[in-house]
């Protein structure tokens, strides 16, 4: 095997607290075998636009509790799929892979490490698979939907954000015997939503995997108000959506990779139950303040690990794989396996009964 000298990096996808951690644990650790690394900015549009800076020690100092990302970020450039305004201003693909690889032999890199969720992965195992490109991927995503691994990193940073949001929203409510609706992220995937909820005691939880009535979701919150229970606690993963209906989209963008963005389920979810029950109900949409500020103590060492086992994976010659917690250890897993099938809850999950045992409702 050819002796690794020089280790690209880049994150790409949505920002996510952790990924300075990553970055800072690579360049550590390459710079203490003896490999130079090279930061690529703005994701894979860095390749595009041959948009690389040196790393060294220097360069990530300081910046392990630093939310967000030194490198940047993108989710809108994938170079076997890049957008440019063709002809009428009409929006046209086409492969520009080509002159990303041109930035990499230019820059004399040996390895691509990838830090990214679906998306990210899924291009980067393009380029191992067409193109022979030597990736290691790591796994970034707040939603924790990717395969590979038992536990991405930016998870809990999310989570404690989701389930101080949980906590804070009890009080009002209990105060003004209402219920409080709060839209959490996760996009297709609950699994925000679901330990939020668990955490902080919400009464309702409602998932994207586990379609949910209305009227079920009453019944509970009625049920509660003849208990004496004046006050309910709705936890609404943004994806979640009635049974026989549709998830609600905020808006499309033709040119992102997940063209639909999802937003808007707590106010159609608050807006019914109070039309139902007569209960004043009012939401929250919690928003990208999931995915800012400084990570969490586990999340900043969850990063660290990744990002060491990152550079021995190179060195060990497994490219084309991701790295990823099973259990208490780090391990690897192919990248196409790990990206073939989303990670997502399902309704015999151990999180979803114990959710059930203590009086919770999925709304089924």
């Amino acid at each position: 095997m050819k002796k690794i000298r020089k280790i690209g990096i880049l994150t790409g996808g949505g920002d996510c607290p952790g990924l300075n951690a990553v970055i800072r644990a690579v360049v550590h650790t390459a710079c203490r075998a003896g490999i130079a690394v090279v930061g690529i900015r703005d994701g894979y549009a860095g390749l595009i636009h041959k948009d690389v800076r040196p790393l060294a020690l220097p360069e990530v100092s300081g910046i392990l509790p630093l939310g967000g990302t030194i490198l940047g970020t993108s989710n809108r450039d994938n170079p076997f799929q890049y957008a440019e305004p063709g002809a009428g201003g009409k929006v046209e693909h086409r492969d520009v892979s080509a002159q990303a690889l041109k930035t990499i032999e230019y820059n004399e890199i040996d390895v691509l490490v990838t830090v990214g969720g679906d998306g990210t992965q899924i291009i980067a195992n393009t380029f191992f698979e067409k193109h022979k490109l030597p990736v290691v991927g790591v796994p970034k995503t707040i939603d924790n939907d990717l395969n590979g691994t038992d536990v991405t990193f930016g998870f809990d940073t999310a989570l404690n954000v989701a389930t101080t949001a949980v906590d804070k929203l009890h009080s009002t409510a209990e105060a003004h015997h209402r219920v409080m609706v709060l839209e959490v992220m996760g996009r297709y995937a609950g699994w925000i939503a679901l330990d939020a909820g668990l955490a902080g005691g919400g009464d309702v939880i409602l998932v994207p995997e586990i379609p949910y009535r209305i009227e079920k979701v009453c019944d509970h919150i009625r049920d509660r108000a003849a208990r004496g229970k004046r006050f309910s606690l709705v936890v609404v993963a943004e994806g979640a959506k009635p049974e026989g209906g549709q998830m609600v989209v905020a808006r499309k963008v033709n040119d992102a990779s997940d063209p639909i963005r999802l937003g808007g389920i707590a106010a159609l979810v608050a807006n019914q139950v109070e039309d139902l029950t007569g209960i004043e109900s009012r939401y929250t949409i919690l928003g990208h303040v999931q995915r800012g500020g400084s990570p969490t103590p586990y999340d900043r060492i969850l990063a660290s690990r990744f990002g060491y086992h990152a550079v021995e994976a190179a060195m060990a010659g497994k490219f084309g794989h991701l790295v990823g917690l099973r259990g208490n250890e780090i391990r690897t897993t192919p990248i196409q396996e790990a990206v073939a099938v989303p990670r997502r809850v399902k309704a015999g999950d151990d999180k979803v009964l114990v959710a059930k045992a203590v009086g919770t409702c999925f709304g089924s």
